[in-house]
């Protein structure tokens, strides 16, 4: 059996023993359904959540589509139900995963293995920035990276995030003493990333960016003491941002962390 179709198979064993404890244990209905009718909501979910993840196990690749599509639609639906009552909290959180882990089994079916080449087409595709371009234009297409990804990975990610998160129950109380660490390690590593992000663009000639590479091997700046100085800095930031600290949120730290990949 694939893992595809391993997935498929144990996500079906487990949405049923989820529906068994829905109906027995009330803790476990409150938390996943809210106030939904689970009598109604079992009647569409069984048979194109279980029962067609069973079938996916099976190698049925139209099930697979089926059960992946459902679980995409329920997890939007019970967002913007969680969002709007401020129940259901866990039940979004499961649906989130489950998504992600449906779509990664569904490739497995369909093309035998993850298409990893997909993340780097677009603006992401590998591509050297113009070698004949002035340093000017490398800076600033740099700085106008940095702008647009701080402000969107460090900024209204994070607050919409802040957001779901009080809505859904998953706010963690902020810490005065971990949000003032917090603040220092991100000034550090936002330098960090700011220097290795001047030495890529005036030394290297080109941007951090993958579709706008650095002509030319980058040994200068911080470079010279750390191989991806950029990774290291994210990965303070990401982890001990102030944004996040401050705010008890812990899925806006892992959105830094994943997302913010420019500087």
């Amino acid at each position: 059996m694939s893992w595809g179709r391993a997935y498929f198979a144990v996500q079906s064993v487990a949405g049923a023993l989820w529906w068994v404890a829905v109906f027995v244990v009330p803790q476990v209905r409150v938390s996943t359904l809210g106030s939904l009718p689970p009598v109604i909501v079992a009647i569409a979910d069984i048979p194109l959540f279980v029962g067609a993840s069973a079938l996916a196990a099976f190698g049925l690749r139209w099930a697979a589509v089926v059960a992946t599509g459902w679980t995409a639609l329920v997890a939007v639906s019970l967002a913007v139900y969680a969002t709007i009552t401020g129940e259901a909290g866990l039940g979004v959180l499961a649906m989130a995963a489950a998504v992600g882990g449906s779509a990664l089994a569904l490739t497995l079916i369909l093309l035998g293995r993850v298409p990893t080449e997909w993340i780097a087409r677009g603006p992401f595709a590998f591509k050297l920035a113009d070698a004949g371009a002035a340093t000017i234009a490398h800076v600033g297409r740099t700085t106008a990276q940095i702008i647009v990804f701080w402000s969107l990975f460090l900024g209204i990610i994070p607050g919409v995030l802040v957001v779901l998160e009080a809505r859904w129950g998953f706010a963690l109380p902020p810490s005065g003493v971990v949000s003032g660490i917090g603040v220092v390690i991100l000034i550090l590593a936002s330098a960090l990333g700011l220097w290795s992000a001047a030495a890529m663009s005036i030394t290297g000639g080109g941007t951090p960016l993958p579709s706008s590479m650095a002509n030319s091997l980058v040994i200068a700046g911080p470079y010279r003491f750390v191989r991806n100085p950029m990774a290291v800095a994210e990965s303070c930031r990401g982890w001990r941002s102030g944004s996040s600290s401050r705010r008890g949120s812990w899925w806006s730290t892992r959105s830094a962390d994943r997302c913010c990949g420019t500087t």
